[in-house]
């Protein structure tokens, strides 16, 4: 059996660290790893897969070692820079930034809605944001039954997503220490935040305007109306989405729920009498989507609300990135 060299690149952060615990979970076989990170972070020590690895630096002669896949997850400056050194050298890698989220030429894939998009990549495949993964899980089955006509988010995303520095801004709140911000504009202990990264000249933020494009990239659908208010709440890890959809079709709700029930990766949760629906504790730990609270929306013709909630750190970014290279590894088989 082939053996694969693999380069984790920005193993020493949230996302990375993430990765590094799915990667032990799944233990898949024929692997040989090798950890970068900043000049900053070099020479961290990592416990992983049962022995001790340093971290090095990336450098741009990191990957002259004929590595065949390397997953990013150290910021979109970093990835522009070394993303096609790497793809040069025949490494195919698999970017958690946004740096070519939007590039014509690179595929933005989630592999339960769109893997058949993979094969036009040019060594270099866009992992899309965490928000627009588990929105587009739950979408695509959906799309492909009723045709989706218009898509309203609502966001209630956890701090986790704003790395390291978010999670001990909620810390520090939760300690009441009065420590300065080190992340956010206003303390996210006690409050939501309707701000998620900066403002643009259209009055979205940039977080917003990613949920709208990547979901049209994703879906095939380049001038589906949509629209996004993505807030920060004191979550620690989880996003919640209210996903209001319009479609082309009627539908007959229990219809929606089987073909949910159906869909790969979507775990259902709706059971009301009881209080069940997704919520971030039981999303936490798990590649899984989760979707509850299903129903009609009475105010237009063929609405219905979902609510999806999904581990931001595994689903939203480091287990995605894996299962695409688990599924190239296996198309090569």
């Amino acid at each position: 059996m082939k053996k694969y060299k693999i380069a984790i690149v920005g193993a020493t952060g949230l996302v990375g660290r993430t990765a590094l615990k799915v990667l032990e979970e799944k233990n898949l076989p024929n692997l040989e790893y090798t950890l970068f990170c900043s000049s900053k972070s070099a020479g961290t020590k990592l416990n992983f897969l049962g022995k001790e690895y340093i971290v090095q630096e990336l450098k741009e002669n990191s990957f002259d070692e004929n590595f065949n896949f390397a997953i990013f997850s150290a910021g979109a400056e970093t990835s522009k820079h070394f993303a096609p050194i790497a793809a040069s050298k025949g490494c195919i890698v698999i970017d958690n930034s946004s740096a070519f989220r939007m590039d014509d030429e690179i595929p933005l894939i989630v592999p339960e809605v769109n893997f058949s998009d993979i094969f036009t990549h040019k060594n270099i495949i866009a992992n899309p944001n965490c928000s627009t993964i588990q929105a587009v899980v739950a979408l695509k089955p959906l799309d492909d039954n009723f045709k989706i006509k218009r898509i309203i988010y609502s966001t209630y995303q956890a701090v986790s997503g704003a790395g390291k520095l978010g999670l001990q801004d909620l810390e520090n709140g939760i300690k009441q220490n009065n420590k300065p911000l080190l992340k956010f504009s206003h303390p996210i202990y006690d409050n939501c935040l309707p701000q998620i990264d900066t403002f643009l000249i259209n009055r979205y933020t940039k977080e917003e305007m990613k949920l709208i494009n990547e979901t049209r990239k994703i879906l095939g659908h380049p001038n589906l109306p949509i629209t996004a208010t993505a807030v920060r709440v004191p979550v620690s890890n989880c996003h919640g989405e209210s996903i209001n959809i319009e479609f082309e079709k009627s539908f007959d709700l229990k219809d929606i729920i089987s073909v949910l029930k159906n869909a790969p990766s979507i775990i259902i949760k709706d059971d009301l009498q009881n209080s069940i629906y997704p919520i971030a504790e039981i999303a936490n730990g798990h590649d899984e989507v989760f979707v509850g609270r299903i129903r009609k929306d009475y105010s237009i013709k063929n609405g219905l609300n979902l609510w999806v909630v999904a581990d931001n750190l595994r689903k939203g970014a480091a287990s995605n990135a894996i299962q695409i290279m688990e599924k190239l590894i296996e198309s090569e088989a």
